[in-house]
């Protein structure tokens, strides 16, 4: 079977700052990470972030260990300024979600989009 994306989202946040702007790009894949399971993946500046149920398990565990309900994932994530950043979350519940903050450096507060994943988390 071969993997089909299927477009979720399409958004940019305009910086009036100097014009520029933050795109970010989500699509739901049928087949993704090792195991060939449905999943999700967050493209922006670059990057692609895919959340399959392999990784999202381990990020979730991760979460629970510091009794945590969401998780910043700040290794997936473009925050290298305090006021202009892409940040990617885990958040746990049923069903799961990827939260997407984007912030420009003319924004008082970030763009927040939440999109469920297509699968459950086991709990442990």
């Amino acid at each position: 079977m071969t993997n089909t994306k299927t477009p979720v989202d399409d958004f940019a946040v305009q910086d009036q700052e100097d014009g520029s702007q933050l795109r970010i790009f989500v699509e739901a894949c049928t087949e993704v990470g090792n195991q060939g399971k449905p999943g999700l993946q967050v493209h922006y500046l670059g990057n692609i972030v895919c959340f399959e149920p392999l990784m999202a398990g381990r990020l979730a565990y991760q979460a629970q260990k510091l009794g945590k309900t969401e998780l910043y994932l700040e290794d997936r994530s473009w925050a290298v300024h305090e006021d202009q950043f892409v940040k990617l979350f885990l958040v746990l519940g049923a069903p799961p979600q990827v939260r997407v903050e984007v912030k420009t450096r003319s924004r008082q507060k970030p763009v927040v989009k939440s999109y469920p994943l297509p699968f459950a988390l086991d709990e442990q």
